[in-house]
């Protein structure tokens, strides 16, 4: 039993030993990531970026990152390590990527480059190994690219995989195994996965048309032939219109100024459209003839399709709209399980918090709006009050002067009898 117990404890320690930590970035000392990370100088007015947690976080120290700060802008830095190559064993890059700003059109992917790579002249044509990452531009565009360059070219996934598009901070991951399998995960949750010869149009397809067969002359794919006994009726021809039964000629219809009256056509009731045979069985039909296939001789199986000899840069590399999206929690490893674990212990930790603190932003946000809408409409209607009260006023004022009116010449008179009286 304690000879099992042994084993065991041997066998973890030595997972762990393999492990690899390849390049690791949490932007937890400050400033001091600025030494780490070279901005290109292809373009010389690349966004900038700078370190923050956002408007909302989990934790105000762990949750700080990179954040893109001018809008409609390129941007583009890289940072450096060791080079290794991936032969025989995982490949797993991670990171997270908050997209605050409610992004409209930008990149929030990261590219993976060679140690060839000048950093200070990397741009969008530069050519790299690896590019992973959520992609967003309006409705339609809403994926994550996973890209492989195989032989000097990129090329794309072919299968579409939704990435998230709301503010909060989102853990991404790529696996690719040495059989040549891979595996996307969001959030720490596989979302896709398959074979890099499947997924990606890397080699040439393994199958093609003979181009030496031919589909036979006698080969009869009609599977319905018109009904040879079948004859069109005698009364089928009527035309498909006529003129109108009903229509007269205007009786101011002059033939000499107007030329010559003819009535209106309309849809002939009794027309039957183009007569065709009624259709049958064909006896002859063999089926639908398929091309018969060979091996592509330019096909060949590649098994170092996955392989990529001297990672050695990690780069963010993109263009944005609407600036405010922070990246955070970089991770190039060899362990799909370390990689897990720190994911969980760093996005995992904070993730909820965060969605708390956005809540609470915006319950307070919209109370505020709903105060200042109160007040707006108190004034509105005390405005209003004062109004109908001068106008009370005025017409009191409007009575008074009714009442002190001059009397009338009759009523002079009147009053002139009586003194007289």
């Amino acid at each position: 039993m304690k000879l099992a117990v042994l084993v065991t404890v041997i066998s973890l320690a030595a997972v762990t030993i393999d492990a690899t930590v390849y390049f690791k970035e949490q932007f937890e000392d400050g400033d001091a990531w600025k030494s780490r990370w070279v901005d290109s100088k292809h373009k010389s007015d690349y966004g900038e970026w700078k370190l923050s947690a956002g408007k909302f976080y989990g934790d105000a120290e762990a949750d700080k990152g990179v954040q893109t700060s001018q809008d409609a802008r390129f941007y583009a830095m890289s940072s450096r390590f060791e080079p290794f190559s991936n032969e025989g064993k995982p490949l797993v890059v991670q990171f997270t990527v908050k997209h605050e700003q409610k992004i409209d059109c930008g990149g929030g992917y990261v590219k993976i480059f060679p140690a060839a790579l000048e950093q200070t002249s990397m741009h969008g044509d530069s050519q790299y190994y690896i590019m992973f990452g959520p992609d967003i531009c309006g409705y339609s565009t809403k994926k994550v690219h996973v890209i492989f360059n195989y032989k000097g070219q990129n090329h794309l996934i072919k299968k579409d995989i939704k990435c998230k598009d709301d503010e909060l901070s989102h853990l991404y991951t790529l696996i690719l195994n040495p059989d040549q399998t891979y595996e996307v995960k969001i959030d720490n949750e596989k979302v896709e996965s398959g074979s890099m010869e499947e997924d990606w149009d890397m080699l040439p397809v393994k199958k093609i048309k003979d181009p030496e067969a031919k589909k036979p002359e006698d080969w009869d794919d009609r599977d319905k032939l018109d009904d040879p006994t079948d004859t069109k009726p005698e009364d089928w021809e009527k035309p498909e219109t006529i003129p109108d039964p009903d229509a007269t000629k205007p009786s101011d219809w002059d033939e000499d100024m107007d030329g010559e009256w003819e009535p209106a056509m309309i849809t002939n009731p009794e027309y039957q459209g183009e007569w065709k045979p009624k259709q049958i069985d064909n006896p002859d039909y063999k089926g639908a003839w398929v091309h018969p296939e060979i091996d592509n001789p330019e096909y060949a199986a590649n098994d170092a399709m996955y392989k990529f000899d001297s990672i050695s840069v990690l780069g963010l590399d993109l263009w944005q709209v609407k600036s405010g999206t922070i990246f955070d929690n970089f991770l190039i490893a060899d362990d799909v399980k370390e990689a897990a674990e720190f994911g969980e212990q760093t996005w995992g930790k904070t993730k909820e918090p965060e969605k708390k603190m956005k809540d609470e932003q915006e319950n307070a946000d919209r109370k505020l709006r709903e105060e200042e809408e109160k007040s707006s409409k108190k004034d509105t209607d005390g405005a209003d009050e004062e109004d109908e009260d001068e106008d009370g006023e005025e017409g009191e004022e409007e009575e008074g002067e009714d009442e002190g009116e001059a009397p009338t010449e009759e009523e002079m008179e009147e009053a002139m009898k009586k003194d007289e009286l």
